[in-house]
């Protein structure tokens, strides 16, 4: 019964994901009807663009292959990593308020894309600086606080938690000095609407990059399901399953941080998605992570790609960061879902 149901719940989250996408690409300034839309995108693939008949103009093209349709699906790549960090990390220090940059991976990358925006930090690197530039801080930041996470060559999860909330404060300090130094008021306001989290950059160069390492990292948490369980038990259950927790948790680290690193470095800072999802798949389908993982991504996909059409919809022609929009979307959903009763973290009930 409980995989009938886990195979209702992925079928009809893919079925909305689907719709999801598509009715992202086709709103807009210039609106175009969801028949264009399929037969641009399946006119670009092999084999099939000789059997469409073109009758579409060669803006519509434009606007829905090399603008839009990039965009949503970074998004959607973006939404499923941040929900698929979210789920692991909250399992890794067992806390349900953890979220994909509470070790202090956001904050590194800020730090760098600001020196790239304002001061045109690794400008040898041309428009790959900064990608790169982010991607780099990101991984800087944690290896300071994997450092500070070891007590006697084993990692604390408690030491993981304080290390990574310090040296986040202390690197958003410095970005907010950086900022503050600024030599213009555009790069400015470019720097703290990147820090927000934005969809805008997206381009078919930029998706292959987070688009990889997302499903590498996620086939590898999902085939370590059995051990991400053990872990959420507590330690000592875990270490009786005859799981080494403290290499177990090294190499977690490793991998969210490699995966927030490349989300960040292409998106910015998006909050509340990776906090969230979680929750919201434990509540539908329990806390197996076999369950949780794939209902996490597909829930984070569609409401990545949602908060961008209303931070492109909202305000248009102005744009919104993708982070004010999660953030008042999101916080208030998470306080209805602390609230309710019958919810606690990990999927049960009290």
């Amino acid at each position: 019964m409980q995989k009938l149901w886990l195979r209702l719940i992925l079928l009809s989250l893919t079925g909305i994901l689907l719709l999801t996408i598509t009715l992202a690409v086709m709103l807009g300034p210039v609106p175009i009807s969801p028949l264009t839309v399929w037969k641009i995108i399946l006119s670009h693939f092999p084999f099939m663009g000789d059997r469409i008949e073109a009758d579409w103009s060669k803006a519509q093209e434009n606007i829905i292959w090399d603008i839009r349709l990039p965009r949503v699906l970074l998004g959607a790549v973006v939404g499923a990593g941040l929900a698929v960090v979210g789920v692991v990390i909250q399992a890794l220090v067992r806390n349900s308020l953890a979220d994909p940059y509470i070790l202090g991976v956001s904050s590194g990358a800020s730090v760098a894309a600001t020196l790239v925006i304002l001061f045109g930090a690794f400008s040898f690197l041309g428009q790959y600086a900064l990608s790169i530039g982010a991607f780099l801080g990101a991984l800087s930041s944690i290896a300071v606080v994997y450092i500070l996470a070891q007590v006697g060559g084993r990692m604390n999860a408690t030491r993981l938690l304080l290390a990574g909330v310090s040296i986040s404060m202390i690197l958003s300090a410095v970005t907010s000095l950086i900022v503050m130094m600024a030599p213009n008021e555009k790069g400015i306001r470019d720097a703290m609407f990147w820090m927000m989290g934005s969809f805008s950059g997206a381009r078919w160069g930029n998706l292959a990059i987070p688009g990889f390492v997302v499903f590498v990292g996620y086939v590898f948490l999902l085939v370590r399901r059995r051990s991400l369980n053990a872990l959420l038990m507590g330690e000592e259950t875990a270490t009786t399953l005859g799981i080494n927790t403290d290499a177990f948790r090294k190499v977690l680290v490793i991998v969210l941080s490699l995966l927030t690193g490349a989300m960040v470095a292409v998106s910015g800072a998006i909050g509340f998605i990776g906090l969230i999802t979680p929750h919201i798949a434990r509540f539908v389908v329990g806390s197996d992570h076999r369950r949780v993982l794939p209902v996490s991504a597909l829930f984070g996909a569609i409401m990545a790609i949602w908060a961008d059409v209303l931070a492109r919809l909202v305000l248009a022609p102005q744009e919104l960061p993708v982070g004010v929009v999660t953030a008042l979307c999101g916080g208030p959903f998470f306080i209805w879902l602390l609230r309710r009763s019958a919810y606690s973290f990990g999927g049960g009930n009290r």
